[in-house]
C-alpha cells in the first residue's frame, strides 16, 4: 500500500497596509540631480502578502486577505494576480500607497523609502475583520503581518487573536511597536520580531547583546504571551524559543543584494513547513534558508525553491 502524506493545513495572511512595491536602480544616487533610473520592477508587497508570494514560491498555498483602494490598489490587485496568489480583496476608499527601494550600482547601497498609508475608517477596518471570519483558516495558520495604516487601532492584532481564538486557528503576528505589544496582551501563537523590535518591545538597551534578548525571548514564551518567538537576527542568524525547545542557526554565507522581503519569506518558509506537518527544526531551518535566499535576489524579488533547497541542505541540523 502506498502510503499517502497528509495534506498541508490552510494558510490564512493579512494585510492591511500593503504597498506596491517599485524597485530600480541608478549608478549613483546624488542630491538635487536627475537621476536616470534602470529598468523598474513593480511587485505587490506588504507583510502578509510577501509571506504568501514566499509560500507560493515554495510550492506551498495560501489566501491572502489585503485591503487595497484607488488607481495604485487597481494596479497592485494585477500584479498580485500574476504571482498566482488567491486573494480575497477588502476595498477601501484610500489610495493604496507605493514604496521605492533604489540600489545604487557604484556602492551597492540600497535606498528604501516607505510611503504613508492610506486612513482606514471604521467601516473599513472593520470590514477587515469580518473578511478574516469568514475565511477563518480552521485547523492551520492565521499570520497578521506588517504595520497599520492610520485609522486602524493599536489592537487590531489582538482583534484578530481574539477572532480566531475558538476556531482551532494558531494566530501568527509579525509586527511591532504597540500593535505587537497589544497582540501579546491578548496571547498568540508565535510571533517573529527582529532584533530591534524586540528591543523595543523588551526596553532593553539598544546594544542588548544576544543572551539577553534570548532571555526576553524566552520570558514571554513562559508567560504566555506567545507560544514561540522567532527571533531574527541579520547576519548573527535566528533563534526559535517554546516551551519545548530553543533552536538556532547561523544565517548561510551568500552574496546579500537586497534584504527587502528577507523576514517575510523567513516567516513564510517557517509556516508553510509547520503547516505541512514537518518538524520545528525542519521548518526552522527552511525559513533561515528562505531569509537568506531572498536576499540574494535583487529589489523586492523574493525566495526561489530550488535556492532555499540548497541553502537548507549547507545548513547544520537544528537541534533540540
Amino acid at each position: 500500500m502506498v502510503a499517502v502524506s497528509a495534506p498541508q493545513r490552510p494558510v490564512l495572511t493579512v494585510t492591511v497596509n500593503p504597498a506596491l512595491d517599485v524597485s530600480t536602480h541608478v549608478e549613483r544616487v546624488v542630491p538635487e540631480h536627475k537621476m536616470r533610473c534602470g529598468t523598474s520592477q513593480f511587485d505587490p508587497g506588504g507583510g502578509g502578502v510577501n509571506v504568501s508570494r514566499a509560500i507560493r514560491n515554495l510550492r506551498g498555498y495560501s489566501t491572502a486577505i489585503v485591503a487595497l483602494g484607488g488607481p495604485t490598489g487597481q494596479a497592485y490587485r494585477g500584479f498580485l494576480e500574476q504571482t498566482g496568489v488567491v486573494s480575497r480583496v477588502v476595498t477601501i476608499s484610500g489610495n493604496t500607497r507605493e514604496s521605492f527601494t533604489v540600489a545604487e550600482a557604484t556602492t551597492g547601497d540600497q535606498f528604501r523609502f516607505v510611503l504613508k498609508g492610506p486612513t482606514l475608517d471604521d467601516v473599513e477596518w472593520r470590514a477587515c475583520l469580518g473578511a478574516i471570519a469568514e475565511h477563518l483558516p480552521h485547523g492551520g495558520y492565521l499570520v497578521a503581518s506588517g504595520s497599520l495604516p492610520p485609522g486602524v487601532p493599536d489592537d487590531f492584532y489582538a482583534r484578530v487573536a481574539r477572532v480566531a481564538r475558538d476556531d482551532d486557528v494558531r494566530v501568527v503576528v509579525d509586527s511591532s511597536g504597540p500593535a505587537l505589544a497589544a497582540a501579546l496582551q491578548e496571547g498568540v501563537h508565535l510571533i517573529k520580531p527582529s532584533r530591534s523590535e524586540l528591543i523595543a518591545l523588551a526596553g532593553a538597551d539598544a546594544d542588548a547583546e544576544d543572551p539577553t534578548l534570548i532571555a526576553a525571548a524566552h520570558d514571554l514564551v513562559v508567560r504566555g504571551a506567545a507560544q514561540g518567538v522567532a527571533l531574527t537576527l541579520g547576519a548573527a542568524g535566528a533563534v526559535l524559543t517554546t516551551r519545548d525547545a530553543q533552536l538556532r542557526l547561523p544565517t548561510p554565507r551568500v552574496d546579500v543584494v537586497s534584504a527587502v522581503g528577507a523576514g517575510d519569506a523567513f516567516l513564510g518558509g517557517l509556516i508553510l513547513r509547520l503547516a505541512q506537518r514537518r518538524p520545528l527544526a525542519d521548518a526552522f531551518r527552511t525559513a533561515v534558508a528562505a531569509g537568506s535566499a531572498t536576499a540574494m535576489r535583487p529589489g523586492t524579488n523574493l525566495c526561489e525553491d530550488a535556492d532555499v533547497a540548497r541553502l537548507e541542505a549547507e545548513l547544520s541540523a537544528a537541534r533540540w
